[in-house]
């Protein structure tokens, strides 16, 4: 097939990958990445039907027209993602999970990834050197929701390496415990959700307040869609964790993709490597910054098991 890639100044790309992913669903437009956060609807997320990798590929979406999915935007000059796939031992995937692999629903727990992604990532994991997910869930709770035996996980935006880290699980429980919202306690750090709150002004008014008497506590807040999350103060996050797994495996070739602000902290990780593909997963609430500084946007999870296909 061919797959059609809008390039940075309209123009326009193919390649033919009569052996990669076909069929789909129609792309929305991209919508201009905006600030401040609006509620997202996911009532009916796409039904996915149990096929295997290759079969997933070429799987089209229940009450979709067939049609060729698209990436929304890509570096005009070169195709990094076939330039990535030309030697994946010496190469790693690394990916976000809530919002990137699982569509984002009102209450976390309910999230789900497609099974046509999980086939995708048995299939990455054996071609290439490293397949991992780095997750602001705990890195358990990460490996129960993507349920891929053979990819690694890193829990709670890479805290889980650092072990000093551990000292601050019990401030964070107590601090919580004196907040009037329903907490997500991750151990090594907590979140407040706000996506299925009422009154989202007054209640992101009240978590900014929750934010600065964490800071008074020795605490990080950190703000992501429709979240107050509260850490410790150690030098962590994606970034750290991208180095890390990196370095273990003295790989420099990497794509990294995810949906949020915690991932420019990864994004910046692949800075000075021999080939790096950031790609960002857009939506209404996804930052500006981080559709700015990727390599790849596509809209929605559906259409990086899109890319990932192609790997």
């Amino acid at each position: 097939m061919h797959v059609a890639v809008q390039g940075v100044g309209d123009r326009t790309y193919e390649r033919d990958d009569s052996d990669r992913c076909e069929g789909g669903r129609h792309r929305r437009p991209l919508r201009e990445a905006i600030d401040e956060e609006e509620q997202r609807h996911d009532d009916d997320p796409p039904t996915y039907s149990e096929q295997r990798a290759e079969e997933a590929c070429n799987q089209t979406y229940e009450n979709e027209p067939r049609e060729h999915r698209r990436i929304v935007r890509s570096v005009p000059h070169d195709d990094l993602v076939a330039r990535l796939a030309e030697a994946p031992k010496s190469a790693a995937i690394l990916l976000d999970v809530d919002g990137t692999l699982a569509p984002i629903v009102p209450r976390p727990e309910d999230a789900r990834v497609p099974d046509e992604a999980r086939e995708e990532l048995h299939r990455l994991a054996a071609r290439y050197g490293l397949v991992a997910c780095i997750s602001g869930r705990t890195g358990a709770d990460a490996r129960r929701l993507v349920g891929v035996e053979s990819v690694r996980y890193v829990g709670t935006h890479g805290l889980e390496l650092e072990p000093e880290a551990e000292r601050w699980r019990d401030p964070l429980h107590d601090f919580s415990a004196t907040v009037d919202w329903p907490v997500e306690d991750k151990g090594l750090s907590v979140s407040f959700h706000y996506r299925m709150a009422e009154d989202e002004d007054a209640a992101l008014e009240y978590l900014e307040e929750i934010a600065e008497r964490a800071r008074g506590a020795g605490l990080v807040p950190r703000f992501g869609r429709k979240v107050l999350e509260l850490r410790p103060p150690v030098h962590a996050d994606k970034g750290t964790a991208v180095r890390h797994l990196l370095g273990e495996g003295g790989l420099r070739r990497v794509l990294y993709a995810g949906d949020d602000t915690t991932d420019l902290d990864a994004f910046g990780a692949l800075d000075g490597l021999e080939l790096a593909v950031r790609v960002a997963v857009s939506s209404d609430e996804a930052p500006a910054e981080l559709v700015r500084r990727a390599d790849v946007v596509v809209d929605s999870p559906a259409e990086l098991l899109d890319l990932l296909c192609r790997l």
